[in-house]
């Protein structure tokens, strides 16, 4: 038995010290940070992997701020990869694979594929590839006769503006404004499709200028996968949507059976995808999981609003310590990390990267976002969503066949809840980083490196705590 001699800390157990700073405006620092090897983020910010957070609403909106967004594994395979595809279509340089149609195809038809698809328009092709026609929502809107084929209703190939494969983005949006139209497809000289640039493709490539993306113009995502039998086949689904991140991601990160699943992943894939593995609260923990192949390590054993496991098993580390002594293991072994849970304010954000987390992945105060994909409900005339631990007892029963599962067997780790609708996550998040790049000014930094050399953390009492809060007036 030991007892270390340091008390542990988190966020309202201290503050960062101020000191003299060049930083004139807030808008000259960089809050920009390193994920993984290969993949920087303008803003330090993930999205969590639960059920009522991440899906791909979440997961491209996050992207397009600069962030990423990470998709629950609590889903089919088949779903899960169908949520990372629909992220990487979100946008595009050239979409490579359009969505097309046969002629044949029946408008009835067609429009459940545009609603399954999300898409405003399909080419129509014949066996071998050739373009025939292109078929948009305008020409089925008003169509009342859902047995008609598509190629009495399309647009066809003789009418259409196309461009030759190679045709570069600047060149397609001329060709888009002179000919006023919102889809280009490239067609080769035998008249095959070999791809797609679309108006609005364009149009958020310049509205997000700093969206995570990646070498196609593809927006970046992360999925989660576990360690019991299946999550290998999960994996290979994933990868092969062209998933970003893959999150290995259990409540202790620093068991055996986590650290032989990051081996095969490893095995798997080699370079093909990155891993990140997780949680952890020690160096030892975040040591054996690089040693095992992690390009980045999670850490945070209890620190989030809806986790229990402190309570329940008596283990964990505050997360400031945590943090704290995970970055020193980590800048040993050369692998970020991320700091995982109890961030509620921008001044935590702050703090957590200040101690060496590289990015912070933050689930409940996103819980409550238009984005999120939990159910809303309405209590006396305010509305709210659900939020639940992915160790709560709904969300075990849940991924399990309850016919099978005595609910008395299971130990539940995690809570359901409600928290307040708060409308859009990109308030959120602008919010937060503004918060941070205030922070970064009174560190003194221009970038989030700079913020963790400059760093000086002041223990501070409950009066301290308290005197930082609003006191002694009637908040409005």
């Amino acid at each position: 038995m030991r007892v270390r001699s340091q008390p542990g800390l988190t966020f309202d157990d201290v503050l960062l010290v101020p000191r003299r700073s060049p930083v004139r405006s807030r808008g000259d620092v960089d809050t920009s940070s390193l994920l993984v090897e290969g993949i920087r983020l303008h803003i330090p910010i993930l999205s969590a992997n639960m059920d009522t957070v991440t899906e791909s609403e979440m997961a491209i909106t996050m992207a397009r701020l600069g962030g990423l967004g990470i998709i629950h594994r609590f889903m089919s395979v088949e779903r899960q990869a169908a949520e990372v595809a629909r992220v990487k279509r979100a946008e595009n340089l050239v979409v490579e694979n359009p969505y097309t149609i046969a002629p044949e195809t029946t408008v009835a038809q067609a429009r459940q594929l545009m609603e399954e698809w999300d898409s405003g328009g399909l080419l129509v092709s014949d066996a071998d590839g050739h373009l025939l026609g292109i078929l948009t929502t305008r020409d089925v809107l008003f169509e009342d006769d859902g047995s008609r084929p598509v190629r009495e209703v399309m647009t066809p190939r003789e009418r259409l503006v196309t461009a030759p494969p190679g045709t570069t983005l600047a060149e397609a949006r001329r060709i888009l404004h002179r000919a006023r139209v919102e889809k280009l497809p490239l067609v080769t000289e035998d008249g095959r499709i070999a791809g797609l640039i679309t108006a609005k493709d364009i149009v958020k490539r310049e509205q997000y200028p700093h969206a995570t993306k990646d070498e196609k113009g593809r927006l970046r995502v992360g999925a989660a996968v576990g360690v019991k039998q299946g999550e290998l086949e999960r994996a290979e689904a994933l990868v092969a949507a062209d998933v970003d991140l893959l999150v290995l991601d259990i409540a202790h990160g620093h068991s055996d059976h986590a650290i032989e699943m990051l081996k095969r992943l490893r095995a798997t894939f080699g370079g093909r995808v990155k891993i990140v593995a997780g949680n952890v609260a020690t160096a030892q923990g975040v040591r054996d999981l690089a040693e095992a192949g992690a390009d980045a390590v999670k850490v945070g054993v209890g620190p989030g609003s809806i986790c229990i496991t402190r309570v329940v098993t008596g283990f964990g580390v505050p997360q400031l310590s945590a943090i704290l002594e995970c970055a020193r293991a980590a800048r040993e072994v050369g692998v970020p990390i991320i700091a995982d849970g109890g961030i509620r304010t921008s001044g935590d954000l702050t703090k957590a990267l200040a101690a060496g987390a590289q990015t912070v992945m933050i689930g409940g105060l996103f819980a409550g976002t238009r984005e999120s994909p939990g159910f809303t409900v309405q209590r006396n005339g305010q509305r709210f969503k659900l939020v639940r631990g992915m160790a709560s007892l709904s969300a075990n029963m849940s991924r399990h066949d309850s016919a099978d599962v005595d609910p008395d067997q299971i130990v539940p780790e995690g809570v359901e809840a409600m928290v307040p609708y708060r409308g859009s996550v990109v308030e959120i998040v602008r919010q937060l980083v503004g918060g941070l790049r205030s922070g970064m000014s009174y560190a003194g930094a221009y970038t989030i490196a700079e913020l963790q050399e400059n760093a000086e953390f002041v223990p501070i009492t409950l009066a301290g705590l308290q005197e930082s809060k609003p006191h002694d007036v009637h908040v409005l």
